[in-house]
């Protein structure tokens, strides 16, 4: 009887010791590849994401001059300083460079400086790494490579490479982008040591489980937490309150390892939760970050015409006082939502993005332009909605890049149809870019320019109520007149800084 008890508990507990080896080893190997995966996946998305960002910011008409260094430096520099605030602001980015690669080696057209490595001047020759052969007949062939993960002598980077083409499809240079995976290494090492420890940990207090409590005291507390876990579901965050919820209240109580086990189990699954929490909190962070950059982008955009002053700042307050006194008002209250006139607001700097598109020699002439520059000007409104329009691809969770690619597309069009660039009119404009119609004008008439004095704020409110029912929405005509107090203080405030 006593060869016969010993038996039976030598053969429990060595059932359970393989079934928990075999699962906690399964689950680690699992959730270290998961989590390794999905970190290199996001970096893979971030560099591809740069990568194209920057390569339909570059006037590829211009690469040869660029690497000639004998023209266009103004723009040459403001393309580098747009590419070194990315870098600067997105984590983990170690270099940023653009070559032409030709048969006989990379010829440089821009390499950013690093911490540890001085940037070659534009046209300079790379030659060919030994790594970078058999990418080698894809990439003089200007086609597109899929991002490389190398492991030498500049650490473990992930590249990402994208074709800069002209107008006809060629492929001119590529953009490149190495991002740094050694936190995506640190960070994998230590989630699978701390997911080896916790396992380790409860198997240890398994063991020296007395099997007369196998039972009663190790079997039914199991299998309520394997329960548990196999129900939890990470599908959305109620759900997963609810069932951390459950697992605490099945208050396993046996005082001795069992109960230890659970509140192990119970620690380990609200740490999950943290680290779900903490994983959407970083998105965010990344989402903000995309959201900041594009504002930058505007600035920089802005930041070129030296006739514009504060526009988009302006612009943007006389659109807000629009959408409260509509709101107010129950003006449009069909379209006027909450998330509608967030978005609104939000894209207003955008509006004029397009115009990065647009000559110095076009933007900043300080006289009127002839019919040919103004027909060249009035590009920067296509120009725009197509920026956006690849922003969007790029970023398709930020929902106000919807209604600035109205805004910048359709804000020069005229209620009654004579705008440009498609002349729609009247209601067939979308509602964001008549209320930014108002206020562009409004602000080009009160600002002073190189090439005219403003008019006073009276004076530009008289034009916009002339204007009424043939550039402008009557309504919306209406609701800005009706608020003039507050967009004349506008008009004062932002003009004592100018």
């Amino acid at each position: 009887m006593l060869n016969k008890k010993i038996s039976i508990r030598i053969k429990a507990l060595l059932s359970i010791t393989t079934a928990l080896l075999i699962f906690g080893i399964a689950a680690a190997t699992f959730s270290y590849n998961i989590y390794l995966n999905a970190s290199v996946e996001q970096h893979k998305n971030m560099a591809t994401g740069i990568a194209q960002f920057i390569s339909e910011r570059i006037d590829v008409d211009k690469i040869d001059n660029f690497l000639a260094q004998d023209a266009y430096i103004d723009e040459y520099n403001d393309t580098k300083k747009m590419m070194t605030l990315i870098r600067e602001t997105a984590h983990d980015v170690e270099y940023i460079y653009v070559y032409k690669i030709l048969p006989d080696g990379c010829h440089v057209v821009f390499d950013l400086d690093s911490e540890d490595l001085t940037g070659n001047a534009p046209g300079t020759i790379q030659e060919f790494d030994e790594s970078f052969e058999k990418y080698l007949p894809t990439l003089l062939a200007g086609e597109e490579i899929e991002p490389i993960i190398t492991d030498d002598t500049y650490g473990w980077l992930l590249t990402a490479y994208q074709p800069v083409k002209n107008s006809a499809g060629e492929t001119i240079c590529y953009v490149g982008v190495d991002v740094s995976m050694d936190d995506v290494r640190t960070q994998s090492h230590n989630y699978l040591l701390k997911l080896l420890g916790i396992f380790f940990g409860i198997l240890i207090v398994i063991l020296f489980v007395d099997f007369q409590f196998v039972n009663a005291g190790v079997i039914k507390p199991i299998n309520k937490m394997a329960q548990s876990a196999e129900d939890f579901a990470f599908s959305n965050a109620k759900l997963i309150e609810q069932n951390l919820e459950q697992i605490k209240n099945l208050k396993i109580h046996t005082g001795d390892e069992i109960e230890n086990l659970y509140r192990a189990f119970v620690k380990m699954t609200e740490d999950s939760v943290r680290y779900i929490d903490d994983v959407k909190t970083k998105n965010k962070t990344i989402s903000n970050m995309q959201d900041a950059l594009i504002i930058t982008l505007a600035d920089l955009v802005e930041s070129r015409d030296e006739n514009t002053g504060q526009h988009i700042k302006k612009t943007a307050a006389y659109v807000k006082i629009i959408l409260d006194e509509m709101k107010a008002k129950g003006v449009y209250s069909d379209q006027l939502t909450e998330q509608f006139a967030s978005n609104v607001y939000k894209s207003a700097p955008l509006h004029d993005i397009g115009k990065i598109s647009v000559p110095d020699s076009i933007l900043n002439k300080p006289g009127k332009l002839t019919n040919e520059e103004f027909d060249i000007m009035k590009t920067h409104t296509t120009a725009g909605g197509k920026i956006l329009n690849s922003i969007i691809e790029m970023v398709p969770g930020a929902t106000y890049l919807y209604e600035a690619k109205n805004l910048a597309t359709y804000h020069h069009e005229r209620w009654d149809g004579r705008g440009y660039p498609t002349g729609l009119k009247e209601t067939e404009i979308p509602l964001s870019a008549r209320i930014m119609a108002v206020a562009d004008v409004f602000d080009a008439l009160v600002s002073k320019r190189s090439y005219k004095e403003g008019f006073p704020p009276e004076k530009a409110m008289n034009i916009i109520i002339e204007e009424s029912g043939t550039h402008f929405d009557p309504k919306l005509v209406e609701i800005f007149v009706g608020a003039q107090d507050k967009v004349f203080k506008v008009a004062k405030d932002f003009g004592d800084k100018e």
